[in-house]
């Protein structure tokens, strides 16, 4: 059986800030992964594509407020800084 992707060490050189945000980035990422796992079969971050996260954000959250949505986006923001990718989001 093979060791899941540890996303805390994936994000832990871009992820900065209090304890608490840490944590929160680390829960969404792990949201994320999840969500993109079970839809793409793609557990891994670094085969992700700017599609996957777009998808993510837009049928994932579509009921959810727009803080929520607002904190997943910063979120994604800091997948996209560790993947070196310019998948900026409007």
């Amino acid at each position: 059986m093979s060791k899941g992707f540890d996303m805390e060490l994936f994000l832990a050189g871009v992820m900065t800030g209090s304890p608490a945000t840490r944590q929160r980035h680390l829960r969404q990422a792990m949201a994320i992964q999840t969500a993109i796992a079970a839809r793409w079969q793609r557990n891994n971050p670094w085969t992700w594509k700017r599609k996957h996260l777009v998808w993510f954000l837009n049928h994932s959250l579509n009921l959810k407020t727009e803080a929520t949505r607002y904190y997943y986006r910063l979120t994604v923001k800091l997948i996209a800084e560790r993947l070196k990718k310019s998948w900026l989001e409007s």
